[in-house]
């Protein structure tokens, strides 16, 4: 029998008669933790397998890590019926829970929140347990994804397995913004959507949800401030209320996820003027907003009040991308308002980004802007802008040159719009390429895959997302030294770990082909 080389890539496994799957020579983790001990042995969660929080300091008054846990064993025994005979085996390897020591009471979810984790398969003092100790809850959090991916349903034994245990694992990311931009301006995305696309996060360890509200297209929040720029949703179904914005925020919260809302501006705002036409320069001329209306910056303002309310993240994008000043040259009362001031296009995008920069701040919040900010403001801008790299390569090492941080999400690699970037790319973009001084290197926060809207709904967004997001994710989460240097290296782990996502009920594609791709043939789900 002939196997296809690309088969045996993904397979992992060089001898005739392929069968995929767990291997429990190999190990599956996804991302790739900071280090990795194993063994030979296996081990069974028992019937009760339970969460004991002995010796931790964290009350878990709103559930995050008991809720957790439970997400865990749903993903885990994947809606199999578990009834093996426990009794066969030697009540040594039975597991009867997992003792989780949390060292920090708090829950506050935050910037460069601790996400470390150790994860010892048995307790060397317990073995009847396994054990998770993190600083924080959302490390836990994290501790108990790498611990789903160890267990498996044995469809012979019918019980939940461990293989390769013992395991000795301790974890912490390479990068604190590990993010995923969602777009809903371009077409809506309903509330189950979005939470489905939370959770795939989750699995993969991102843990910034950049949250693309509105656009040119529409704007379907709800803003109490001033009700009716909702006006300019596509319909109104298709909206989102500022319940739904919070539920959002705190379902977001509970898997370890931040929510970056993004007001872009001045740019990519002609949906604003259907509530207030006002805000257009002339009714021919929509965007970008009027520079010369008083009413506009009054706006903004109120948003921002509104956003303070809901988005506690303590950062808010500001966007500032693609401006074409030539409608504010062009409009007779505009064109009057900059030659008063005496400023040209230049210096008036210069005027807005910098005014909307100060009513961010008087709100509490940081700023990230995209990288046009910075080609056109330079030292003028807030030091507490975050420059957000997406066209020009080499714009992120000119920013922490300057002082300013960074994210990168350069569109060549990291935007999964284009379907024609595979996932080898996604997952050899380095985020330091060009920086070389540690001090500078401390200033790139991490980065971003970004799933800009025209061409997805709710129809297709997750297929679209994985497995290239992953990719990029490990790129993210583990150490430099750690990374495969060439991607072949990881498409058998990767291949394994979309299977997962699919059996998680996450519409992953496969692996080979571009972005979104469909199953060339029947077949194994690990040759694909």
């Amino acid at each position: 029998m002939k196997v296809p080389i690309w088969v045996l890539l993904i397979c992992g496994v060089f001898v005739a008669g392929v069968v995929c799957g767990f291997d429990i020579q190999t190990v599956n983790i996804w991302p790739m933790p900071e280090s990795v001990s194993n063994g030979t042995k296996t081990l069974y969660l028992g019937s009760d397998f339970g969460l004991d929080s002995s010796g931790s300091k964290f009350g878990d008054d709103y559930g995050t890590l008991k809720n957790g846990f439970l997400r865990m064993l749903d993903v885990v025994r994947l809606d199999h019926v578990i009834d093996g005979n426990l009794s066969r085996f030697d009540a040594s390897a039975v597991l009867k829970g997992i003792n989780v020591v949390i060292h920090s009471p708090s829950e506050e979810l935050q910037y460069g929140v601790d996400e470390s984790y150790a994860l010892t398969i048995p307790d060397p003092g317990n073995s009847a347990y396994a054990r998770i100790e993190a600083n924080t809850v959302y490390g836990a959090l994290h501790g108990l994804q790498t611990f789903s991916q160890l267990c498996y349903f044995n469809f012979n034994t019918k019980v939940v397995e461990v293989g390769q245990a013992p395991w000795t694992i301790t974890d912490r990311p390479r990068f604190p913004y590990r993010g995923l931009l969602i777009d809903t301006s371009r077409h809506y995305l309903p509330l189950p959507v979005i939470k489905s696309v939370i959770d795939s996060m989750a699995y993969s360890k991102l843990n910034v949800l950049h949250w693309h509200i509105v656009d040119t297209q529409s704007f379907p929040l709800e803003i109490p401030s001033f009700p009716r720029l909702w006006n300019g949703a596509y319909s109104t179904s298709e909206r989102y209320t500022v319940d739904d914005a919070k539920e959002i925020v705190d379902y977001a919260q509970s898997r370890g996820i931040n929510v970056l809302a993004e007001l872009d501006v001045p740019g990519h705002a002609a949906s604003w003027g259907y509530g207030y036409p006002a805000l257009w320069p002339s009714g021919n001329c929509t965007q970008p907003l009027d520079v010369s209306n008083e009413f506009t910056f009054k706006l903004i303002d109120g948003i921002l009040s509104d956003f303070s309310k809901i988005f506690k993240f303590k950062f808010v994008h500001l966007g500032g991308d693609e401006v074409d000043t030539s409608c504010w040259q062009t409009t007779p009362h505009v064109r009057k308002w900059l030659q008063i001031h005496n400023m040209d296009g230049s210096e008036a995008y210069q005027y807005f980004v910098l005014r909307a920069q100060k009513i961010a701040l008087s709100h509490g919040y940081e700023i990230v802007n995209w990288e046009e900010t910075f080609i056109n403001v330079k030292d003028k801008l807030s030091p507490k802008t975050v420059v957000h790299n997406w066209l020009v390569t080499g714009i992120a090492a000119e920013a922490v040159a300057a002082g300013f941080r960074t994210i990168l999400s350069n569109q060549d690699k990291w935007y999964l719009d284009h379907l024609d970037a595979t996932w080898d790319g996604f997952y050899t973009n380095e985020p330091l390429l060009y920086i070389t001084d540690p001090k500078q290197q401390a200033l790139v926060l991490g980065g971003e895959v970004c799933m800009w809207g025209e061409r997805i709904d709710a129809s297709d967004i997750q297929q679209t997302i994985w497995p290239r997001a992953a990719a990029a994710a490990e790129r993210l989460w583990t150490p430099y030294d750690k990374l495969a240097q060439d991607p072949s290296e990881v498409t058998s782990r990767l291949a394994h770990f979309r299977c997962l996502l699919n059996q998680r009920g996450i519409a992953a594609a496969p692996l080979a082909g571009f972005g979104r791709a469909a199953p060339d043939d029947p077949g194994s789900c690990y040759r694909q």
